[in-house]
């Protein structure tokens, strides 16, 4: 008999979609590149040249750099990890003495204050010895404690937290449920005023670092009373308190030494002091949080490329078939090339997206989000494509290869490890809607109200005098543009000539722009539902970005004497492989199986292809598919494990 299982809190999609809508930033008072280039403008002046750090910004990153190298090369041993499913005491014990705990804090509450450029490079390098680590360091700081209360805490939290985070302790960022994932709206947990303190209750499922967390950040709804305006709201929460519980430490395909669990909240009490914000700014905080602590996936991932291609290199040019290399037989060298091209624009978008982040002078949340989605899905291809290349090795574990005496690659380990990237701090599904509504805003500026049900009659008409003027001077800038010119973007001519690659993507923008337009002409309020639709446009834009942060990363190499020939190479490679993407993009937004998919689902799920089931056995056993999580005391012992204890 399946165990019984929570009342879901029901909520309809308006309702959901208002509470998303509420919690974005919905003002841009700065430019941004992606956003101009979904609106058909490509402004190149934005990126290049290419911002740089300050001299005394690079010193300390480059030191620190150095520091933490030679400790992952003599303390991190990344297979001993992957076999006790643990991050040992030592290791952890070893980076905060480095300081690697408040790589993003300021100095004057004990920090080193990287910019975000370095505390990427760091990222990349300590994930690149065990992604575990990387993951530790990255939930600890990128959406942990320290983000959050660096732009929305009072002095007094700062004061209070910000030491105990940059040296001594680990943070966790608590938000997903049992029953609520990417759906905030049906969010279950609850936060009670009771004269100078809040009392939470509820449970939260994915909690990464939760089970060796010091402090936690929790989100929870405050019930709307007298005196409280209520609503989703962040909270600091000292994982020691009365009635905190980690009922269980999750187990995953990958990222093995990760403490994730699940943590149960039964009257705990929170002093109002420690609520971040205003009641209900909860959500906003979260995403504000993560406009830039997304960067610390694709900053992991452009790590794992440089490493999948060493290991490609390497494998590739020792293994012999049929008399030479195996990478020179075209079959395996387009995969390397694959790989080559992808890490070098993975480093551009990472490099470009951070220090437009530090700069400051640039909106980043859609540059971002793109570099999150981008990452994540690239990096998993092409250690796919590595293990395809080691062949069998590529399947075998690392253990295993050294037990026979070769060398012990982890070259499956990283596949796994890469795996949930596609799915943490936003799935690909979730981002593309994510990107698509920011990219398509400012047409909802102005026209929105023409498809929103419940405006009036005279808030239409309104709307569509002001759309008819936006759209008048609009329309005709996307139809010619410097990408037609053959001398346009000519700095970008240096033996190999990425200057074509550059009209493309400003022709290839208007294209986007237009194709925009009339699917919102066609759809219009039904466009929210064209998610496959909205997924490819979001594919294309993220193509373009790419393209465009390669092409200036080559010429900013090219000017500083820093291998500028092979990165121009490269480049040049990258916007071809890219550009064939593209063309495949724009043939699937309008001929492709989406309605026809539809109408499968539905036949699926109402039970009409149950006999094509038949024929297997379920190893699955009949436990319910959602946990239980009914709010109450803990019925186990907490399996909280602080490093050192």
């Amino acid at each position: 008999m399946s165990a019984p299982t929570t009342p879901r809190t029901t909520v309809t999609e308006r309702e959901a979609r208002q509470v998303a809508e509420a919690a974005r930033q919905q003002d841009w008072h700065k430019p941004s590149f992606a956003k101009e280039l979904f609106l058909g403008r490509f402004r190149l002046d934005l990126i290049h040249p290419h911002p740089l750090p300050d001299p005394e910004s690079v010193r300390r990153g480059e030191e620190f750099l150095a520091k933490l190298r030679a400790f992952c090369e003599s303390t991190i041993d990344s297979a001993r990890i992957e076999r006790e499913a643990r991050i040992p005491d030592e290791v952890v014990a070893g980076l905060k003495e480095l300081g690697a705990l408040g790589m993003k804090i300021d100095p004057e509450y004990g920090g080193l204050g990287l910019t975000q450029l370095y505390y990427n490079k760091a990222l990349a390098l300590a994930g690149s010895a065990s992604p575990a680590v990387g993951a530790l360091l990255s939930a600890h700081q990128s959406i942990g404690v320290p983000q959050p209360l660096k732009i929305f805490g009072t002095q007094e939290q700062k004061d209070a937290f910000l030491p105990r985070c940059a040296r001594t302790d680990i943070s966790a960022f608590l938000l997903t449920e049992p029953d609520v994932g990417s759906d905030p709206a049906r969010l279950a947990t609850t936060a009670v005023p009771d004269g100078d303190d809040y009392v939470l209750d509820g449970v939260k499922l994915w909690t990464t670092n939760g089970v060796v967390a010091d402090l936690l950040v929790v989100m929870a709804r405050v019930p709307k009373s007298e005196g409280h305006k209520g609503g989703i709201t962040a909270f600091v929460v000292e994982a020691t308190s009365e009635g905190v519980t980690v009922e269980n430490r999750n187990a995953f395909m990958g990222l093995r030494g990760i403490e994730n669990g699940v943590t149960r909240f039964h009257q705990v009490r929170v002093p109002a002091a420690n609520r971040i914000g205003p009641e209900g700014a909860g959500l906003k905080i979260a995403l504000t949080t993560l406009n830039t602590g997304r960067l610390s996936l694709p900053a992991m991932c452009a790590g794992s490329g440089k490493w999948c291609l060493k290991i490609a290199r390497e494998w590739s040019a020792e293994r012999e078939q049929w008399g030479k290399p195996v990478a020179l037989h075209e079959a395996v060298g387009s995969k390397i090339s694959f790989i080559a091209a992808t890490t070098f624009a993975l480093e551009a978008v990472l490099d470009l997206s951070s220090q437009m982040a530090d700069e400051d002078r640039n909106d980043i949340r859609i540059e971002a989000a793109l570099a999150k989605l981008y990452g994540s899905e690239m990096a998993w291809k092409m250690a796919d494509e590595l293990v395809q290349i080691r062949g069998g090795r590529g399947y075998e574990t690392a253990e295993s290869l050294r037990a026979r005496g070769e060398r012990a690659v982890p070259a499956e380990q990283m596949l796994r490890d890469l795996r949930i990237n596609r799915i943490f701090e936003g799935s690909t599904e979730i981002m593309h809607l994510l990107i698509a509504r920011e990219a398509v805003d400012a047409h909802l500026a102005v026209a929105g109200d023409l498809i929103d049900p419940d405006k009036s009659l005279s808030e239409k008409a309104k709307a569509g005098a002001n759309a008819g003027v936006f759209y008048a001077k609009w329309l005709p800038k996307l139809v010619a543009g410097p990408g037609q010119l053959p001398t346009s973007y000519g700095e970008f001519r240096h033996g190999v000539d990425l200057s074509g690659h550059l009209r493309y993507v400003e022709r290839t923008a208007r294209k986007l722009a237009r194709s925009t337009f009339y699917a919102m002409s066609r759809w219009q309020g039904r466009m929210e539902t064209k998610q496959g639709f909205l997924g490819r446009i979001v594919d294309i834009g993220a193509e373009l970005f790419a393209m465009s942060a390669a092409c200036v990363r080559a010429e900013l190499l090219r000017g500083r004497d820093e291998h500028g020939r092979e990165a121009y190479q490269l480049a040049d490679a990258f916007c071809r492989q890219a550009r064939i993407r593209v063309e495949e993009l724009f043939g699937r937004l309008w001929t492709n199986t989406d309605a026809l998919d539809r109408g499968v689902v539905k036949g699926v799920l109402g039970g009409a292809y149950t006999w094509l089931e038949e024929g297997v056995v379920d190893p699955s056993d009949d436990g319910p598919w959602i946990a239980d999580a009914t709010p109450g005391a803990a019925t186990r012992p907490s399996e909280r494990r602080p490093y050192g204890d």
